[in-house]
């Protein structure tokens, strides 16, 4: 090992003692400086992205990771709103969740305290850089970001936003430090930091993170892939249903709160399919379906490929959708609990009782009702942003905001107490 990861990682973790060190006030300020400074610096990290985002065209890279990979003014001016609404939040810091007096007198409380020093490995999302940022400062927690090389000059150009920001206000900038070279090396040094990096956190594609976790001597918080359903149950408004399709596959596929997979009760099925096909196609999305799916798809005149069971597994990330007709409520989860990823779930239903059903026998991290998949992320839920989602079943699950980085300890206030009552004359 070169040991350049490692010494960013002392200087990060010296760092984070300071910035626990910080009261509530101070870490909002810093936080709004960094949002300034976004907004002060807009055309010259837009001026970065575009080199990136022309080197990514020349590389082949993927739709999907393009998307993720660009920013625009009002993608930018996105990220700045979402620090500021970081940095008015509640402070995390020293809240006492929980407080018992035990009958010998001692008080216990439950204290909110940082993690120490988080390593965030992501890909294409320059975003990321500045989130993950504000979060771990917001909960007094320095950051280690080692970004994609896809996005280097992106990640750089924030970085120094958010440095100048520190520096403003005497603070050491390895608070947060950006792994500049982003040789595949660096990343398994920075994994075995056991001693020093308290979580790491990948975010991006299947293959990464399942690089991240194979190789980790250290925690980490993950999910591997966003798999997310629709059930459209008997009991459905058709347009509700219609409108949460449309939106969950065409508005964004490349994320990963898509849907990837539809599923319809029988019973409405004749009504439904043909709807659904028309509204996908009409929005350029390919369908794959099950016999009965392509059979109704037949009837109406529109063609779609056969479905098996690696559509069914897959994260498209891209203009297509697994169908399948089920036959109730009962096959439609036993789909989801074979196929799913614990990522997003949702079920359009009139019926009450059908609908808490399926909430009670969801696994996933976010469980939608008659609401979109798409708002499974931290800044549509009231995070301000989000460092990733966990399907991870440790202290986080689903979203991570300011909260998840955190962790509660123990305080115990006594008036001299002793656990064995031990004479001290002699």
């Amino acid at each position: 090992m070169s040991g350049y990861v490692r010494h960013l990682a002392e200087q990060a973790r010296a760092a984070s003692l300071v910035l626990a060190g910080l009261d509530g006030e101070a870490r909002r300020a810093l936080i709004e400086a960094m949002a300034a400074q976004l907004d002060a610096q807009r055309d010259a990290i837009l001026t970065a992205n575009a080199e990136d985002l022309q080197r990514g065209q020349a590389a082949g890279l993927s739709a999907a990771m393009q998307d993720r990979l660009k920013l625009d003014p009002v993608r930018l001016a996105a990220i700045a709103a979402a620090l500021r609404e970081v940095a008015a939040q509640d402070d995390p810091l020293g809240t006492v969740t929980r407080r018992d007096t035990r009958p010998n007198g001692l008080v216990i409380e439950r204290q909110r305290v940082p993690l120490g020093l988080i390593a965030m490995i992501y890909e294409a999302r320059p975003n990321v850089t500045a989130d993950a940022a504000a979060l771990c400062l917001k909960a007094g927690n320095a950051v280690l970001l080692r970004g994609g090389s896809e996005a280097r000059a992106s990640n750089a150009a924030i970085a120094a936003c958010l440095h100048a920001a520190l520096r403003e206000r005497g603070l050491p900038i390895a608070a947060v430090s950006l792994i500049e070279d982003t040789a595949r090396e660096h990343v398994l040094e920075l994994l075995q930091l056991s001693d020093l990096i308290d979580l790491a956190i990948p975010r991006g594609g299947e293959s990464l993170i399942r690089f991240v976790a194979e190789h980790a001597r250290v925690p980490v918080i993950k999910h591997y892939k966003g798999v997310c359903h629709l059930y459209v149950d008997r009991a459905a408004d058709a347009e509700l249903a219609l409108n949460l399709l449309v939106d969950g596959k065409a508005s964004r596929p490349g994320v990963c709160n898509a849907l990837e997979t539809l599923l319809v009760h029988r019973d409405i099925a004749a009504d439904f399919v043909p709807r659904a096909l028309a509204a996908l196609t009409a929005r350029g999305v390919q369908v794959r379906g099950c016999e009965r799916t392509r059979a109704l798809a037949s009837a109406a005149s529109v063609d779609i490929g056969e479905a098996d069971e690696a559509d069914y597994a897959a994260e498209y990330l891209d203009l297509i959708i697994a169908a399948r007709v089920v036959d109730d409520l009962d096959q439609a989860l036993a789909h989801i609990e074979r196929f799913g990823s614990d990522h997003t779930e949702v079920i359009a239903t009139a019926d009450a009782a059908t609908a808490e059903a399926f909430v009670r026998r969801t696994r996933s991290s976010a469980v939608m009702v008659n609401a979109s998949s798409r708002f499974n992320d931290g800044g549509q839920l009231g995070l301000g942003a989000e460092i990733g989602i966990s399907t991870t079943r440790l202290h986080a699950y689903g979203p991570m905001g300011v909260e998840s980085l955190t962790i509660e300890r123990f305080v115990v206030r006594g008036e001299g107490q002793v656990r064995h009552a031990e004479s001290l004359s002699p």
